[in-house]
């Protein structure tokens, strides 16, 4: 059984970890842009974080690298093993890829062939395993006993959160006039995203 050790973090360890975190050694600062006709109808400005703009079309690139880079070589020589259905998976492959690392991805039978090339053309060793996410993440818990590997989970370890939150710190310096942590400071805002299974929310620790 995979143990998350997330929830033993304050949120002032997080916030030290997303300012800290490495995720622009392969991820790109994406911008904010402005939704004009949802800004009149709530009477607020509303701009969508583009994530879809980032090389492998998803966040999930921040959290999987910064895991990883901060694995010792020891750790990245054993190689890294994840369960995904897509996105999750696509942040492992390149990063693996990045890292000189071997990166074994276990996928349910179910998942689109589109979805299991495209991980496989990153560069990643793919299984079919199961019909769920759940089976798929029970065989990659077996191949990290069997062979050593370092699992990389989609959303609830420390240094995954750190990384996916490193999405706010990058997101205020895009707003004109309105800064964010330390230096900048936000207004009034509130930044969502929502990607693939289980994304969590960093400053909540909740699932979103």
């Amino acid at each position: 059984m995979l143990r998350c050790v997330a929830s033993d973090l304050q949120l002032s360890d997080y916030l030290q970890r997303i300012l800290t975190a490495r995720v622009y050694d392969v991820a790109e600062e994406t911008p904010l842009d402005p939704v004009p006709s949802l800004s009149v109808r709530l009477a607020n400005t509303v701009l969508l974080k583009r994530e879809d703009t980032q090389p492998v079309f998803s966040l999930k690139l921040r959290g999987a690298y910064n895991k990883m880079v901060n694995l010792s070589a020891e750790e990245r020589g054993r190689g890294v093993v994840c369960a995904s259905a897509g996105n999750h998976a696509q942040g492992v492959a390149p990063s693996a890829g990045r890292l000189g690392c071997r990166a074994t991805v276990v996928m349910p039978v179910t998942t689109p062939a589109v979805k299991v090339d495209a991980v496989r053309a990153l560069g990643a060793t793919i299984e079919l395993y199961g019909d769920s996410y759940s089976d798929a993440a029970v065989r990659a818990a077996e191949l990290q006993h069997e062979h050593g590997y370092t699992f990389v989970h989609p959303f609830d370890d420390p240094d995954v959160i750190a990384g996916q939150g490193t999405i706010a710190r990058a997101g205020g310096a895009d707003v004109r006039g309105h800064r964010v942590w330390g230096e900048h400071e936000l207004r009034s805002a509130a930044i969502r995203c929502r990607t693939g299974r289980g994304a969590r929310d960093p400053l909540r620790g909740d699932n979103s």
